[in-house]
């Protein structure tokens, strides 16, 4: 489970659970998460929750968003990132094992075994032939602040997300096809164009 802790001038002042899909942050009284102080805009930013990721997007804010110093229009997150809004600081803690015991490692999959299940292969950059395993339900691709895609497996199959595009970059595509808000089904051998990296989905 992701939390929220919220502080002001190192002060923490709450804590919120990010247990639903969708939090608002904002200075009106409506929002999940309201920041009472004039550098925040009405409707600030929100932060969605996809299974273990979590992306934070700014609503057009005034002042902007800021995450680890660094203006933001949509980018996701880790653990241990800080979210600056006015002189108020929102830490994103996030743990995937209740109770923080730590995931025993395991051995580095071979190539061989990779390729027996789903995965995808890039085509092109400096990662040419790379193999990306899909054994978590949702794996993000692409360059954080640049173009950010996830593909998510989901009971009916695997599907391509757009996260994150900057306004001065064209959407991922699917196919040579532009991937908007809606999710996109993914079937085998498709080719994922995300941040300039051409990628070959593979089912098994």
């Amino acid at each position: 489970m992701s939390k929220l802790i919220l502080s002001l001038n190192d002060k923490v002042i709450a804590e919120y659970m990010l247990d639903k899909e969708i939090f608002s942050i904002g200075r009106r009284p409506d929002n999940d998460i309201q920041i009472d102080n004039l550098a925040a805009s009405g409707h600030h930013a929100k932060i969605t929750t996809i299974l273990n990721d979590a992306f934070i997007e700014d609503l057009g804010s005034t002042n902007g968003t800021f995450v680890n110093g660094k203006i933001v229009k949509k980018r996701a997150l880790s653990d241990g990132d800080k979210i600056t809004i006015g002189k108020h600081v929102l830490s994103y803690e996030h743990s995937e094992i209740p109770g923080g015991v730590k995931p025993v490692k395991k051995k580095n999959k071979s190539a061989t075994a990779i390729a027996d299940a789903p995965h995808l292969q890039v085509l092109s950059g400096a990662g040419i032939g790379k193999q990306i395993a899909l054994t978590k339900r949702l794996t993000t691709v692409g360059k954080p602040g640049s173009q950010v895609g996830a593909i998510t497996h989901r009971s009916t199959g695997y599907f391509f997300l757009n996260i994150d595009a900057s306004d001065n970059s064209s959407p991922p595509m699917v196919n040579g096809k532009p991937v908007g808000a809606k999710a996109k089904a993914l079937q085998d051998h498709d080719i994922i164009e995300v941040a300039g990296i051409r990628m070959e989905f593979f089912s098994a």
